[in-house]
């Protein structure tokens, strides 16, 4: 069993799929190749969206057309940065059926389901799905981003799927936003490893270093939410007590949970089924009494008694501050191949496949 450090290690389906990331120095450039591929779309009556009082829907996909929506999204495929995603992935992303299809008739009229596979395809023995709105559709401050998501197959180590976002942006007189300089936000990480727990983080640099990488240059936060105590449990959670027991209702695994981050001028707030369980706040002090210190300090508090995961990035250079900029969305799953490098550690021999996650929808609300 590991000790789960907090973000020691490189998280799995991340800092790996934007033409603004990297995690060895490379600019990635549309990397293996993310492609606006030509997909027929279906027109189909969408189904009443829910509305939140204060809020103003400005974008979603229900997925209940019968193939994915060329309009919104893209696949990427093939195996990103360094051939592993710059995570020691071990799966090659496809744009085909078996790894990204619609099933009808589930969640709320139809759902987007993601799959891994174990089999052998060109130079891999797995294979995944992994679909973004780069240059489709970005949101930034002052909206409210959620999905509602099953991991109904993530159920053993080295199985996983992130709802994620990357910059949409470039700062001006340059041409790329390198990682993690241009931040990410990790909305959900939900791993086979760590059954019982979701994982909400931002990354980002401490220092700007000419827009260049370099290997310290990584700062990051994040906070456990926990379905069973429906919020941050008192000690971070050890990899372990896979795969969960058939009909244990606290694995996530169990069912639909809806994920989503608030995003506010000052702050994200990361919330599981309209709990938060994790804010962050932009500027140094602001999660302590407004006592700046240089550090992005942590902790946890009761916030409406709940145990909720407080943290701080400090903006420790002027270049650029990533979180008052748009991100677009990123919908991954993976194979872990690298315990010292993957969120979720390698895959296990005993791990069952296809593995498959389902998203009922994902909706975008602009705060009125």
């Amino acid at each position: 069993m590991k000790t789960l450090f907090p973000f020691l290690i490189a998280i799995l389906f991340s800092c790996s799929d934007s033409s603004d990331a990297s995690t060895d120095g490379q600019i990635i450039d549309d990397q293996d190749d993310t492609i606006e591929t030509p997909v027929e779309v279906v027109n189909v009556t969408q189904p009443e969206v829910s509305q939140y009082a204060g809020y103003t829907l400005i974008w979603n996909d229900e997925f209940n057309q019968s193939s994915l929506d060329a309009a919104k999204w893209n696949f990427e495929t093939g195996t990103g940065i360094n051939g592993d995603f710059g995570t020691g992935q071990l799966d090659r992303a496809t744009d085909r059926v078996e790894n990204v299809s619609m099933l009808p008739g589930t969640g709320s009229d139809g759902s987007l389901v993601i799959a891994t596979r174990k089999e052998t395809y060109l130079d891999r023995n797995y294979t995944s799905g992994r679909i973004n709105t780069k240059d489709k559709f970005s949101c930034g401050p002052g909206t409210r981003i959620e999905a509602r998501v099953w991991a109904k197959d993530v159920k053993y180590k080295g199985q996983g799927f992130a709802f994620w976002m990357m910059p949409a942006e470039i700062p001006s007189g340059e041409d790329h936003l390198m990682w993690p300089q241009g931040g990410e936000v990790d909305i959900m990480e939900y791993v086979g490893a760590i059954p019982f727990h979701n994982l909400g983080t931002v990354h980002y640099a401490w220092s700007w270093e000419n827009n260049q990488y370099q290997d310290w240059n990584h700062g990051h936060k994040g906070g456990y939410y926990s379905y069973e105590e429906t919020q941050v449990p008192a000690a971070n959670p050890v990899y372990g007590n896979w795969p969960p027991a058939a009909g244990n209702t606290n694995a996530g695994s169990a069912g639909y949970h809806l994920y989503r981050v608030d995003w506010f001028s000052d702050r994200i707030e990361f919330s599981v089924d309209e709990v938060v369980y994790h804010v962050n706040y932009f500027n140094d002090g602001a999660a302590f009494n407004n006592a700046p210190d240089g550090q992005d300090a942590d902790n946890k508090i009761q916030i409406n008694g709940k145990r909720t995961f407080v943290s701080e990035y400090s903006h420790h250079f002027t270049q650029w501050a990533p979180f008052s900029h748009n991100f677009y969305l990123i919908l991954s799953a993976g194979v872990g191949g690298n315990d010292n490098m993957s969120y979720g550690g390698a895959i296990v021999p005993e791990a069952v496949f296809p593995c498959q996650t389902l998203v009922d929808y994902v909706r975008v609300y602009q705060r009125n």
